[in-house]
C-alpha cells in the first residue's frame, strides 16, 4: 500500500509540474463514520506536502455520503467528514488561510446502470480535497484547433474556447465568460455558413465516473449542462438553432495537457 501511495504522489506531482491547475485527492470513510485512522490522516498531509506549494492558490474540502439515510443527517455527516480532514491538515501544519471551502454536500445518488452497488456506495462515502493552482499560460494550439471563430474553417476544425469559464461544479457562466461569448456570437453572425456542435468537457472526476455532478441540479450531468448553457446563450444572441447541436463528453476526451485544459467547452465545425 505504501508503494502504491508513493507512486500516486509521484504521478500527481509530475502532472502538476507539467501544467495542472487543480488536482483532487479522495479519502474514503466507513459507513456512518467520520473519524480518521492515523494512516489516512498522514496520507492526506503527505499528499499536500508533496505538491509544489508555491503554486497553490487555495484548497477546498468537500464531504459526501452514500445514498442511504435522510438528507438532514447526510448533510451533517458529510460536513463532519469535511471538518475532520480540515482539522487534520491544519493540525499538521497546513495554513488555515488557504483552505477556502469546507462543505458537506450530503449524499451522492447512485446511477441507474451501476453493477456493483456496494462498491459504488463505498466510493461515495468520501471527502475530496481539491487543490487549486495559479493558472499557467494557454497551451500551444495544434493544427485544426483555434481559439476563435474565423474565415476558412473546415469540417472537423475545433474552436477551443479558452476563456469560457464556469463556477466550480456549476454550469453557470461567469461574467468574463459572457463577455467572451458575446465576441464569439458576433463572429458566428458574420460567418453564417458555419454549423457546429457545442461540446462540454470536465476534469478531475474519478476514472470510474465519466461525468460530474452539477451542484445546481444535484445530478450527474455537468458537461452536458455546460454545453447547453453555451447553446442557450448563443440562441439568445440570435444564432439559428438549426446551426447548432450540443453534447456533453464528461471526462472522456482529455487533452493530455493538464486538468485546467480539460475543463472546457469547444465548438466543432460539422458543416460549412
Amino acid at each position: 500500500m505504501k508503494t502504491f501511495f508513493n507512486i500516486l504522489i509521484l504521478l500527481l506531482v509530475t502532472n502538476i509540474t507539467l501544467a495542472q491547475e487543480e488536482t483532487v485527492y479522495s479519502i474514503y470513510f466507513e459507513f456512518d463514520k467520520y473519524n480518521l485512522d492515523d494512516k489516512q490522516g498522514n496520507n492526506v498531509v503527505a499528499f499536500i506536502n508533496a505538491i509544489d506549494t508555491t503554486r497553490i492558490e487555495s484548497i477546498q474540502i468537500f464531504g459526501y455520503c452514500d445514498d442511504r439515510g435522510k438528507d438532514e443527517y447526510n448533510f451533517k455527516l458529510s460536513n463532519n467528514r469535511a471538518n475532520t480532514i480540515k482539522d487534520k491538515m491544519v493540525n499538521s501544519g497546513i495554513k488555515n488561510k488557504i483552505i477556502v471551502t469546507i462543505e458537506g454536500k450530503g449524499r451522492i445518488l447512485l446511477e441507474d446502470d451501476i453493477d456493483n452497488v456496494s462498491e459504488a456506495r463505498s466510493k461515495n462515502r468520501r471527502v475530496d480535497v481539491v487543490v487549486n493552482f495559479e493558472p499557467l499560460p494557454p497551451p500551444k494550439l495544434e493544427p485544426g484547433v483555434y481559439n476563435t471563430v474565423k474565415k476558412d474553417l473546415i469540417v472537423g476544425d475545433r474552436i477551443y474556447l479558452q476563456n469560457i469559464l464556469f463556477e466550480r461544479g456549476s454550469s453557470k457562466l461567469t461574467g468574463k465568460s459572457r463577455a467572451e461569448l458575446e465576441k464569439i456570437a458576433r463572429l458566428l453572425q458574420k460567418y453564417k455558413n458555419l454549423q457546429f456542435e457545442i461540446q462540454g468537457h470536465i476534469c478531475c472526476t474519478p476514472t470510474f465516473q465519466k461525468e460530474a455532478i452539477d451542484k445546481d441540479t444535484r445530478k450527474r450531468e455537468l458537461s452536458i449542462n455546460r454545453a447547453k448553457t453555451v447553446y442557450k446563450f448563443l440562441l439568445g444572441k440570435r444564432i439559428n438553432a438549426n446551426r447548432m447541436t450540443y453534447k456533453g463528453y464528461g471526462n472522456t476526451v482529455p487533452l493530455g495537457k493538464g486538468s485546467e485544459y480539460d475543463r472546457r467547452v469547444e465548438l466543432v465545425i460539422t458543416k460549412i
